[in-house]
């Protein structure tokens, strides 16, 4: 037998595929073998609940550990290191709490928010950058550490409640649901939560729409004088929140 199929062997065993350990482990050392088991699924379980901490405060041990657990046997580690597994904990969350989104949104948050805090630096663009920048021509590129998310509930302020050991408001959805937005000043993850318009334009920066194109986009949906105006408003904005890291003009 080779060690690609012990290891093979080992790691069906470890997430419970129908994989017998006999050939490779005797009798005398089964009982090491189980005690392995079960550590792997505490340490997996362990790393879950210090990423999650607000969305483990709001459902409690019991319920988070059935969703560790759940979310465990569905998706095994595929990164060399822990500090990603908790990718795609929130679709997890989702499924087995349709009825709640606010606690798919909450895992979004912590998720991102540990994500920013780990993620690269990059400097904000400089003023005398922007002296020179034809506008209508401008591409933005955002802060690597930037995330958004659609936000149908109120799970900000929930998070922001729990973060401050106040009792959290009652879950509820949104009016018109808006977004979440994630980044990092200095070395401090942060967020804030995104009304509509502002959503929308992020959305169309990401997508590659140069600032002329969104200033026309919010012109359509605002109108004129409303539009032009959050546009502006919005770019000062990104760049006091130093997103805003480098700038192109359409063609290069």
């Amino acid at each position: 037998m080779s060690l690609a199929a012990m290891q093979r062997d080992f790691r069906g065993w470890l997430i419970d595929a129908p994989v017998s350990m006999e050939q490779w482990v005797d009798s005398a050392e089964q009982a090491g073998l189980a005690v392995y088991h079960n550590a792997y699924r505490v340490q997996l379980v362990d790393c879950l609940r210090d990423t999650f901490e607000k969305t483990l405060l709001w459902l409690g041990e019991d319920a988070f550990t059935d969703a560790a657990r759940a979310h465990i046997e569905a998706t095994p580690p595929h990164g060399w290191t822990l500090g990603v597994y908790g990718d795609g904990f929130s679709n997890t969350l989702s499924q087995i709490y349709p009825d709640d989104p606010e606690v798919a949104e909450l895992a979004w948050l912590d998720w991102a928010l540990s994500r920013a805090f780990e993620g690269p630096d990059a400097a904000p663009v400089s003023p005398e950058e922007l002296a020179a920048v034809d506008w209508d021509s401008a591409r933005l590129m955002f802060a690597p550490t930037m995330q958004i998310a659609v936000a149908r509930t109120n799970a900000g302020a929930i998070w922001s409640a729990l973060a401050a050991l106040d009792d959290p408001p009652m879950a509820a959805l949104l009016p018109e649901p808006g977004a979440m937005l994630v980044g990092r000043q200095d070395f401090t993850p942060c967020f804030r939560t995104v009304e509509p318009t502002e959503a929308f334009a992020l959305a169309q920066i990401i997508a590659g729409a140069t600032f002329g194109a969104l200033c026309l986009a919010l012109v359509e949906q605002c109108g004129e004088q409303v539009g032009v105006g959050e546009a502006g408003a919005l770019l000062s904005q990104w760049i006091g929140d130093g997103l805003i890291v480098a700038i192109t003009l359409d063609g290069e």
